[in-house]
């Protein structure tokens, strides 16, 4: 999703004290407009008037997945840990959210228009905390949830949502870098 306004003006200000430090002129109206957005995938602060409009029903969607992973940041490896409600890996959906967007993702490429999405992110049950203590999707395993987020409601309506899997919900089913079997005939 997009960068928050403040976030970019931080970057290109950074961008603006190097240029000044060289000696180099330039616009910073300019030089803001373009500062490249790498975007945020994770949206956790709801309370953020950054994120109000895309938390509505236009931009809320669900994100298929059967396993995800988050980095051993507890362990300080930051080898990844593979999660999934069971070694079956059974489809479930994270919440997510997705706008369409102009901006400017790296420099060489300039102005473009994108399709963004992120995740909606809550604090982190036991399993994701033993590896992952800050945060962990939304997930989303009952399809009354699913239609609720996907629902006309206001988020004030959706917000409670926004909570962990109950401790004891999810599996680790892999360690390392992912390894998808290859496609048939090769």
């Amino acid at each position: 999703m997009p960068s928050s306004k403040k976030a970019l003006l931080d970057a290109a200000t950074r961008r603006a004290d190097k240029l000044r430090a060289k000696g180099t002129a330039f616009d910073f109206n300019e030089l803001l407009k373009m500062e490249p957005d790498n975007g945020t995938t994770n949206i956790r602060n709801t309370s953020s008037r950054h994120w109000a409009e895309w938390l509505e029903p236009p931009h809320r969607c669900l994100v298929p997945f059967t396993s995800f992973s988050e980095p051993d940041q507890v362990g300080g490896t930051m080898k990844p840990f593979w999660f999934a409600l069971s070694e079956a890996r059974p489809l479930a959906f994270f919440a997510g959210v997705h706008t369409p967007w102009s901006c400017v993702r790296k420099i060489k490429t300039g102005w473009e228009d994108c399709e963004l999405f992120g995740f909606l992110t809550t604090e982190a049950n036991a399993e994701v905390a033993t590896y992952h203590s800050k945060a962990m999707p939304v997930i989303l395993t009952d399809p009354a949830d699913w239609d609720l987020w996907m629902s006309d409601e206001p988020w004030a309506a959706v917000k409670q949502l926004q909570r962990p899997l109950p401790d004891g919900s999810l599996t680790v089913v892999a360690d390392g870098a992912k390894k998808d079997e290859a496609p048939p005939g090769e």
